[in-house]
């Protein structure tokens, strides 16, 4: 992704902007701009070195983390020295595991919460964090997995969309590579569907690795939701309440619920939530505080079971509302998941004079050929949408339902509803 040109975009538009440091990498072509640009090696070659030990307080700030922006203008989250030492360190050694040897690997981009909670976590625990730089699919559908044997990765972690393009694209080239060295699965971002699930449990995993599924957010630069790796796991859950962190689901109301879905909330303070919003305190009260009073709102919809297991339904502030029926996307998605012929799907709401809201369904199809050769309201779409009707009730039929050639998403894999939202609706 060449960063260089969004840079060069900006330039009108922050009239305080002096200079721009270049780091000379993969010696690709930089369109140079001489009243802005310094190479880095040229820009610290009469420096002298920086003091890098400093005694701060506990609560200093120690970054600034901004939210992918998927639900709305990006956020600035802060967060300090001790309280993000405390959730992270926590995390890595008890659901990972993370100790001296080990080799860590989680498929991210660096900027998103993921990238600073790995290097922190696992250098805390002295393991080793591996680095890659490039698509897991590219020049080759199998190179993850290539990557995988050739550094002897104990911990791999993507999300679920990664997994069900890898899935699609390299199901018979998995066998060609030696994946004895991991240890655990990690999985964080987004719901599973079943089959998904146990193809990266069965075919990565080996059947021996278990799937440590946790959620959080870049706001709490950890985890509400993580299971222990001695405990016992349905597929696609997230096992239990993260250690310390009290963790319920409530109705619209406030109401505590159990084995019905609802909202997920943290009812007291973790010591890695984050101080505010960079610059905006008031949208950081907005945002958390305002829909139950001293309740942190997380914005997922969860569920705990009544054998005491969580599970995740994707984004409330997502919901979709037909003839006065509330459905998350993730739950329509999961079951468009389950054909055969469907590799990626999304759900949307769009308005309608009758229903209040209507449903609208774009699919990924397996192959491309067999893609460029339907067109909507054909059999095969057809069957896709019987599949769901079968499964959720004819009130989540489909009022459109679109094949695609693929859907946007952010470079951390996750699919951006809204873009898709604001695109149909003009």
């Amino acid at each position: 992704m060449e960063i260089k040109k969004d840079v060069d975009q900006i330039h009108d538009l922050v009239p305080s902007l002096k200079n721009v440091v270049v780091l000379r990498y993969c010696q690709n072509k930089v369109n140079w701009l001489n009243k802005y640009d310094l190479w880095f090696d040229e820009a610290i070659k009469d420096l002298e070195p920086a003091p890098t030990n400093y005694d701060l307080p506990a609560e200093h700030p120690c970054l600034y983390l901004y939210t992918s922006g998927t639900t709305g203008k990006p956020k600035g989250t802060v967060h300090t020295h001790a309280g993000a030492m405390a959730q992270i360190a926590k995390e890595l050694g008890l659901v990972f595991d993370v100790s001296p040897g080990d080799k860590f690997f989680w498929l991210t981009d660096i900027g998103w919460m993921m990238g600073p909670w790995a290097m922190i976590g696992v250098t805390y625990w002295g393991g080793t964090l591996v680095m890659y730089d490039g698509a897991p699919d590219y020049p080759q559908p199998d190179r993850l997995w290539q990557f995988v044997a050739k550094h002897k990765i104990n911990t791999l972690g993507l999300n679920p969309t990664a997994v069900r393009i890898l899935k699609a694209e390299s199901n018979e080239l998995v066998h060609q590579h030696d994946l004895s060295s991991l240890k655990f699965l990690g999985s964080v971002g987004e719901p599973w569907d079943y089959e998904t699930y146990m193809w990266y449990f069965e075919k990565i995993g080996g059947r021996h690795c278990p799937v440590m599924n946790i959620s959080g957010g870049t706001e709490l630069i950890g985890c509400l939701l993580m299971p222990l790796p001695v405990m016992p796991l349905p597929a696609c859950s997230l096992g239990s309440k993260s250690l310390a962190m009290d963790v319920d689901v409530y109705d619209d109301e406030g109401n505590s619920l159990t084995d019905t879905i609802g909202h997920l909330v943290l009812k007291k303070p973790a010591p890695s939530l984050t101080k505010g919003f960079l610059g905006d305190k008031q949208r950081y009260l907005e945002t958390y505080f305002n829909r139950y009073k001293n309740i942190w709102y997380h914005g997922d919809w969860a569920k705990q079971d009544n054998n005491g297991y969580w599970f995740l339904y994707g984004r409330s502030d997502d919901t979709i509302k037909i003839a006065g029926k509330r459905i998350g996307p993730g739950e329509i998605e999961s079951v468009l998941i389950e054909h055969p012929d469907v590799k990626e799907a999304v759900a949307i709401g769009i308005p309608d004079e009758i229903k209040g809201e209507a449903l609208v369904c774009f699919v990924v199809l397996n192959q491309p050929d067999y893609w460029d050769s339907i067109s909507v309201g054909s059999p095969n779409l057809e069957g896709i949408n019987q599949h769901l009707i079968s499964r959720l009730g004819s009130i989540c039929k489909p009022k459109y339902l679109h094949r695609v050639s693929t859907l946007p998403k952010t470079r951390s894999g996750k699919i951006v509803r809204s873009v898709i939202k604001k695109k149909i609706s003009g």
